[in-house]
């Protein structure tokens, strides 16, 4: 194991994303795991990545640094569990470096790292079971099915999206083998163990009518037309240099040394074509695309070792992908001039981080401007988590309501409060009835990032028609 290069890139990599956690600011998601209470489960997501939120700001302090900090451990331990695979599959110190390094510095890697994400913690969770399957085929050691099924049944608990690398690794064990993995007692207990250890949640989804998948059904409705268009060119952009992918992809397929792992290089386009015809994030495909990254650094590092052109080819590469990678997915420029720039239509993370303590100041005015009486019986109602976030996290005096996603399920308002501070991104004002809104302020962060509430609008409306108790229902959306 050539531990100077790996650890070298995962303390890089962590020390580079903690120095710039704190800077823009607070994810939309991030402020919204903020407010989410404790539970087993919520209609938007499993439990884990609030409750890792929740742990790390109750032990380090409720800061933006402490939130963020389990995001570059993740990216920190992907590093490293990326690199075994590359060891694994008979890379040497070359091939771990390019593996380590290159991994570490991709793009997909550095934004979910910046941001505490649930992707974020799928990061290592994809990257694990990849290697202990890699370890359970390559060694013919089936034992280690057991580990696979342990970290697959813990994933349940962050996401359910690791059902798209099983589904696909099905298909390419059916198509190129070894199909005797059928036949293992040693696979079908590590989906016993996986079931076990992911059974609280998914009773959890049974009982509650299987909310992630009607949260799949809602992203695809809104997302999916957009993604399918852009999935395939982001594939050569989340994971990078794009050459050392495709050299993997090529070498799985032909090499009768891995053979017995030819069953994830299909699993790959599997997954592809899956997330194409459903709609699904860019990004879901990525845990494949890295041990495809891994299996090319193989390539990519003998070829290094045995000439002098390809060594300087590959750090030429990793140099360059590096670079354009750090300006794109990382807060380097200054606030002030990035929204004169083409990242935040790229990077959505960054667009979604800017702005947020502006905007609570503008909405912080309209309800300074309320009389005393008005302040008494006064709430905060947002359109979105986010909204609903920044005013739990920079006013958390006034209390919030919003109808989006786990956040309906805290509502409706006390019945007294008949006045509300509506922050809508609707021009034409609040969708909810009330006797009267006028509106008040139209937000501007200040530094030109169009993100979602940049131009939105805060009213000040009063006495919602039939009580909060009969608006209450309508006003609930998953997105």
């Amino acid at each position: 194991m050539a531990w100077s290069w790996v650890a070298s890139a995962a303390l890089v990599a962590f020390a580079v994303l903690t120095v710039l956690s704190t800077r823009y600011g607070y994810h939309r998601d991030e402020l919204y795991f903020r407010m989410l209470k404790p539970a087993w489960g919520y209609v938007d997501q499993p439990p884990l990545t609030p409750f890792i939120a929740r742990t790390f700001t109750a032990v380090f302090g409720d800061s933006l640094w402490a939130l963020r900090l389990p995001a570059s451990l993740c990216v920190a331990g992907a590093v490293v569990l990326v690199a075994l695979t590359t060891r694994e599959l008979g890379g040497g110190r070359a091939a771990q470096a390019i593996s380590a390094w290159g991994f570490a510095f991709a793009a997909f890697p550095m934004v979910a790292g910046h941001i505490l994400l649930t992707a974020t913690v799928d990061l290592a969770v994809w990257a694990a079971v990849i290697l202990f399957v890699v370890r359970a085929l390559l060694r013919d050691t089936p034992r280690w099915w057991l580990l696979a099924g342990a970290v697959v049944g813990l994933s349940f608990y962050n996401k359910l999206l690791v059902v798209l690398l099983l589904i696909g690794l099905a298909v390419g064990l059916a198509f190129v083998g070894p199909r005797s993995a059928f036949r293992s007692k040693w696979v079908w207990a590590g989906v016993a163990v996986a079931l076990v250890v992911g059974s609280p949640n998914l009773v959890y989804q049974a009982t509650h009518h299987w909310p992630q998948l009607q949260m799949a059904g809602v992203i695809t409705s809104d997302k999916g037309p957009t993604d399918r268009i852009v999935l395939i060119p982001f594939q050569f952009i989340i994971m990078g240099p794009p050459m050392i992918w495709i050299m993997g992809f090529r070498a799985l397929l032909r090499r009768p040394e891995w053979r017995p792992v030819k069953a994830l290089a299909i699993a790959y386009p599997v997954v592809l074509v899956l997330v194409l015809i459903s709609g699904g994030q860019l990004y879901y495909p990525f845990g494949l695309l890295a041990f495809l990254f891994a299996a090319g650094a193989v390539v990519a590092g003998a070829n290094a070792e045995r000439l002098v052109s390809q060594r300087r080819a590959a750090v030429i590469a990793l140099s360059v992908s590096t670079a354009v990678t750090a300006v794109l997915a990382l807060p380097l420029l200054p606030v002030t001039v990035v929204g004169h720039t083409p990242i935040p239509a790229i990077n959505q993370g960054t667009r979604d981080q800017i702005g947020w303590p502006t905007y609570v100041q503008t909405l912080s005015s309209v309800y300074s401007g309320l009389s005393p009486s008005d302040q008494a019986r006064a709430i905060v109602l947002t359109g979105n988590y986010g909204e609903a976030g920044a005013v739990a996290r920079y006013l958390p005096s006034i209390p919030v309501y919003s109808g989006h996603n786990e956040l309906w399920s805290y509502g409706p308002p006390p019945a007294d409060r008949t006045v509300a501070v509506v922050w809508t991104e609707s021009p034409s004002g609040p969708k909810t009835k009330f006797a009267s809104c006028d509106k008040r302020a139209t937000m501007d962060n200040g530094v030109g990032v169009d993100n979602e509430e940049q131009g939105s609008t805060v009213w000040v409306c009063r006495d919602p028609e039939g009580g909060w108790a009969a608006q209450w229902p309508s006003m609930r959306h998953l997105s």
